[in-house]
């Protein structure tokens, strides 16, 4: 029998971070990876996904004429971007790897970490079973933590086949650009995919949008900028639409589309990708082992320390998208890191899951942060908007790059407390880590106006949107009713 300190059920963000955070403390960790090493984080998320988001992109730039040059004879070739993708996805996993051989002496003083490829299954609450490569093993743990992520949502009847029919783990299986793309989905996954594909100029992108709302959960405003910018792009944006049913034939797909007003359209394409969502993976865990209860949607429910909540004993803790705090990498990594201070007695605070910062590859990028106007409307609480568009900001104006807006939102009960901004700019996932910053420390506008931003520099969009609450911009909004906004409300 193998006995560690922590053992941790999965390699992904949550686990890797726990893992290293662990070292720290000199402890002696196992990771147990059924799949590729990094999780779908690496090999099939998030890393694949935005080095293609960063190729498009690239490419769209190259290929505009009306910037005083033009490239020519510019072409893509869709396997050598899959190859470009994959080395930059193996480049981090083999960093990961490195770490974990660096680390490999399980003898060693200073902590070791083991990697053991195989699928975990709990005994007890201090034993698992790894089972592959046609052999079992029992290991023993002190403490485990399950961080095994997530897998693409499944549409009903309409399973992906690696040919025509893709999700976004396995995207990369085509083998060129299709001409004709529908993407089932307006997430935040379909949305970039749709900014991807339409970049490259190569394909036809239809998108479905059942909620007439692209990115619904965010305020209208941010969604309607998206979805024109998205239009803007080429894509075809099918509001207020259900997906029926996709009928294959012999090299492309016959997709159905219902709308709510009551017709229907066939369209024909040659790839369809399923965006739907993610769902938690822990089936087969042997969780009814350890006396948890399992969640109808796969979810973990755990407790502000990240413990398994219903499970008596205190050594079994979960991190990522199977405890339903938001399926990003962020969260994912403070909690695999949190759960390891609790265990060793280092614990300073509590998470805070409402300043989280979410960027969003569109065209432009979009970064999110605290609260939006929904949220705090549903909450009946006070609120005021300044709203700043990038067409009247030096930098961006500089870039010939001007699609894009700072929104900061503040508390209107008189003490002026930034409570959330959204922002739209080539740069702006750079700038949302100090917005989020002002909000954990619950700063008032008094003393963020003290602050003097560099010129030209993206920031000044927020530094004028402070200048609005006191009534104090450089550009007016009587003279840029379009482009400058101010708004107050209240229950």
């Amino acid at each position: 029998m193998k006995k560690f300190d922590i053992v941790i059920i999965g390699s992904g963000a949550a686990g890797f971070s726990a893992a290293a955070r662990a070292l720290d403390y000199k402890k002696h960790v196992c990771i147990i990876e059924s799949g590729e090493t990094g999780g779908a984080g690496i090999m099939n998320g998030a890393l694949v996904s935005k080095t293609m988001w960063e190729l498009s992109s690239d490419y769209s730039i190259a290929s505009k004429v009306n910037r005083g040059y033009r490239a020519s004879g510019l072409n893509v070739n869709f396997s050598e971007v899959k190859k470009t993708v994959i080395q930059a996805a193996k480049e981090r996993q083999y960093q990961m790897l490195s770490q974990i051989e660096t680390f490999s002496d399980k003898n060693s003083e200073n902590g070791s970490l083991t990697l053991i490829k195989g699928f975990a299954k709990f005994l007890n609450k201090n034993e698992i079973e790894v089972s592959g490569n046609n052999e079992n093993q029992i290991i023993f743990g002190d403490n485990f933590i399950i961080a095994t992520g997530s897998r693409p949502r499944e549409y009903p009847d309409i399973p992906t086949d690696e040919k025509l029919i893709f999700n976004s783990d396995n995207i990369l299986k085509l083998k060129k650009f299709p001409e004709r793309m529908i993407i089932i989905g307006s997430g935040i996954i379909g949305c970039e995919f749709a900014t991807i594909f339409s970049n490259f100029s190569q394909t036809e992108v239809h998108l479905l949008d059942r909620t007439n709302r692209v990115v619904p959960f965010e305020d209208d405003d941010v969604s309607d900028f998206v979805s024109e910018n998205l239009e803007d792009n080429g894509v075809i944006i099918h509001y207020d639409a259900s997906l029926r049913t996709i009928r294959k034939k012999n090299d492309c797909l016959e997709v159905v589309l219902d709308y709510e007003k009551g017709h229907s359209k066939v369209i024909e394409v040659d790839a369809a990708l399923i965006a739907i969502g993610r769902v938690a993976n822990t089936e087969n865990l042997g969780l009814e082992n350890i006396g948890f209860p399992k969640d109808k949607h796969g979810v973990i429910h755990m407790d502000e320390y990240c413990s398994l909540k219903g499970v008596k004993s205190d050594n079994i803790f979960a991190a990522g998208d199977i405890t339903g705090h938001g399926q990003l990498f962020n969260i994912a990594q403070v909690q695999g890191r949190h759960i390891v201070d609790k265990i060793y007695g280092n614990l300073k605070e509590k998470i805070s899951y409402k300043n989280m910062s979410t960027l969003m590859f569109f065209k432009p990028e979009v970064a999110a942060v605290g609260r939006n106007e929904k949220q705090l409307q549903a909450a009946n609480i006070p609120y005021k908007v300044a709203y700043y568009s990038n067409e009247l900001v030096s930098r961006t104006i500089a870039m010939r790059n001007t699609k894009g807006f700072v929104k900061l939102i503040v508390s209107n009960d008189g003490k002026n407390r930034i409570l959330g901004m959204r922002a739209a700019s080539p740069q702006a996932s750079a700038f949302i880590v100090s917005v989020a910053h002002l909000i954990d420390e619950e700063n008032g506008l008094d003393e963020v106006f003290k602050t003097v931003h560099p010129h030209p520099g993206v920031t000044e969009g927020i530094e004028e949107c402070i200048r609005l609450f006191y009534k104090s911009s450089v550009f007016k909004p009587s003279a840029f009713p379009d482009k400058i906004k101010y708004r107050e409300w209240k229950p």
